[in-house]
């Protein structure tokens, strides 16, 4: 049999996740994910184009634009399947209302497209199992953020395809480390985002993120941490609810209404009585006028989006609290090229004017992304792979990764670019 697995986005790219796999006699594909990009000046960028009549069904891994964010172009005209976790469902709701609030002219679809989509989405739970046709389809945790989702596909003659969306090995404060362990697959299709780099032991990450944010709180200072609203925002706020838990700690933007999304599920949290102890004793941020008085405020910590500076509340914080030493910018989500995150962390400035920042910065690696031990040890966990198809992540990252696992698993791979047609043997 003959397995085709078509690139429509995150060839040799971050992000952008568009894979369609069929055998050479199937009229249709199974789609996972439909993502977007942003180009250097925040214009959308889709995936390559698929006819809805193309697609048997489309499976979401996670919520994050990346993987979701194209998907309501499908429902202009057509009502294809789709499935995922009931969290992400809700959550997509959340973040692709919110894109189109601020992208939405450049977008070929509207809300009543994303609506369409959302009530046509059949919810599925770790551990489901369904029938599409002749085809089984299993649902795993992906460890990336709550609700996030892998999926492994077995056709009618036992051959059988792994999707992994992001992914992460590791247990975090708000998710539980993913596990391929006797799983059985020919073809892994896996991201490769971190395939150059390891990531520090996330505890020693937190204890140093702690010692920081303990420093600047104690000599009256405000620590602001641009995060992610969707996962980071709220894995900062559970860890400072457990080592930090009388601190002055407020959280704004469209972290508070996916704080409060979490909490209606406990089963995809890891340690939910942390994140419902951070709701409990931290202050959500309702309105401008609060926002002047925090800033007037010291020995206070704000936890609020965009996590690369580039929109949000952490703007407006960014520009009230850059100008006093005491006070500290901690980063604690990846800084892509050309974001006004990575610009203060390489150059010290502000924005395009070259305003010198007082306020102290920082990093710590706080990625929802498996490392690159972490991706070669999950290949090794599948039972007789037989192929690696490595995908979202950079061309360096992603052949790098590719001979270590063929070293490590036996397994050859593949590095497709977007556009490709990959056909293989099984």
């Amino acid at each position: 049999m003959k397995l085709e697995i078509l690139v429509l986005g995150s060839g040799r790219e971050v992000g952008r996740a568009a894979i369609a796999i069929k055998r050479n006699s199937d009229q249709q594909y199974l789609l996972f994910d439909y993502g977007i990009n942003f180009d250097l000046e925040d214009k959308p960028v889709l995936p390559l184009p698929i006819s809805p009549n193309k697609i048997r069904a489309l499976f979401i891994s996670h919520a994050h634009l990346d993987h979701i964010g194209a998907a309501p172009l499908f429902y202009i005209s057509s009502h294809p399947s789709i499935y995922s976790t009931l969290l992400t469902a809700l959550l997509s709701k959340i973040m692709i209302s919110d894109m189109l609030r601020l992208s939405g002219y450049y977008l070929p679809f509207e809300y009543l497209e994303l609506d369409t989509m959302i009530n046509s989405i059949k919810t599925l739970s770790y551990g489901a199992q369904i029938e599409i046709d002749d085809k089984i389809v299993n649902v795993f945790s992906a460890g990336h953020i709550p609700g996030s989702a892998m999926y492994r596909v077995e056709f009618r003659d036992g051959t059988s395809v792994i999707y992994t969306g992001d992914v992460n090995t590791i247990d975090t404060r708000i998710v539980k480390g993913a596990t391929l362990n006797g799983l059985e697959a020919d073809v892994l299709v896996m991201e490769s985002t971190y395939g150059l780099y390891n990531h520090p032991i996330r505890e020693r990450v937190e204890e140093s993120f702690i010692e920081t944010v303990k420093s600047v709180v104690e000599d009256g200072g405000i620590a602001l941490v641009p995060a992610f609203s969707l996962g980071r925002a709220q894995e900062i706020l559970a860890l400072l609810a457990d080592r930090m838990p009388h601190a002055n700690v407020y959280y704004d933007g469209m972290s508070r209404e996916i704080l409060e999304l979490f909490l209606q599920f406990k089963e995809y949290i890891n340690n939910y009585q942390l994140l419902e102890k951070a709701a409990k004793l931290f202050t959500p941020v309702k309105g401008s006028d609060m926002r002047k008085q925090i800033c007037k405020e010291g020995g206070s910590v704000i936890v609020s989006p965009a996590g690369m500076l580039k929109g949000g509340p952490a703007q407006y914080y960014v520009k009230r609290l850059y100008n006093d030493s005491k006070n500290a910018i901690i980063l604690v989500s990846y800084q892509a090229p050309s974001t006004p995150g990575r610009r203060l962390l390489t150059d010290g400035v502000l924005d395009d004017s070259g305003t010198r920042v007082k306020a102290k910065v920082y990093w710590f690696d706080f990625s929802s992304h498996a490392g690159s031990n972490n991706l070669v040890e999950l290949a090794k966990s599948v039972r007789n792979l037989k192929k690696v198809i490595l995908i979202h992540g950079s061309e360096d990252a992603a052949f790098t990764l590719g001979y270590r696992i063929k070293e490590a698993a036996g397994a050859d791979f593949e590095v497709p670019k977007t556009g490709d047609s990959i056909i293989i043997e099984v």
